[in-house]
């Protein structure tokens, strides 16, 4: 997997990856700036892009998107997409999740699936929650960040947009783009808002509000 998502880096030395989530941020030319500068930087879901002429916040580049099968594409979701690594991770399909494609998809664009003995189930472990027989598991933003830890284990990890950091007990979601919506019963944002913290204070992350 580290080759392939390599491929899509800037650089042919990854010294530096941006992780973005999805809360919506006040605007900062710094921020923007920082993803930008990313040798890779990393979506989830709905994202949103910086509009050309609109106030810099998150900036306008995307070299991999980590997805579910629940997306609901954004206006940048598909943006240049024949440029962009797309991974979809399906943690239902240990339980429940059916197999197809999004009747959505673009027939000329394909999908890397990651499995989930190697992502789900020991990022379950590490949060404390049992995603095979107790049926909760991260959330994507959260799967996100970990494959670029573990990908990039020895590259600095700026990571931003990721509200259950500061907001561990809500209930709902805001989005940089679109409708909030309820957190999932499947979800236990308060285990990964201390993983999360336990990142960061180990150096692992660098948070940006």
């Amino acid at each position: 997997m580290r080759p392939l998502v390599k491929s899509y880096a800037r650089a042919s030395k990854v010294r530096r990856v941006a992780v973005v989530g999805n809360q919506p941020l006040e605007p900062s030319a710094d921020r923007a700036a920082m993803i930008d500068a990313a040798d890779l930087v990393f979506r989830v879901n709905g994202f949103r892009l910086d509009d050309v002429d609109a106030q810099s916040t998150v900036g306008r580049r995307t070299d991999v998107v980590v997805f579910n099968r629940g997306v609901r594409p954004t206006p940048w979701f598909f943006e240049a997409y024949s440029d962009r690594l797309y991974l979809m991770v399906e943690p239902g399909r240990l339980l429940w999740e059916n197999p197809k494609l999004p009747a959505f998809w673009p027939q000329d664009l394909g999908i890397v699936t990651l499995p989930n003995r190697e992502v789900i189930l020991p990022l379950g472990e590490a949060l404390g929650a049992d995603p095979r027989t107790g049926g909760q598991w991260a959330t994507t933003g959260t799967v996100m960040l970990w494959i670029a830890k573990r990908l990039f284990p020895d590259v600095v990890i700026d990571a931003t947009g990721f509200s259950f950091v500061d907001a561990p007990a809500q209930s709902a979601w805001n989005h940089a783009y679109g409708e909030p919506s309820p957190v999932g019963a499947e979800h236990r944002i308060d285990l990964e808002s201390t993983l999360m913290h336990r990142w960061i204070d180990s150096g692992l992350i660098a948070f940006h509000h």
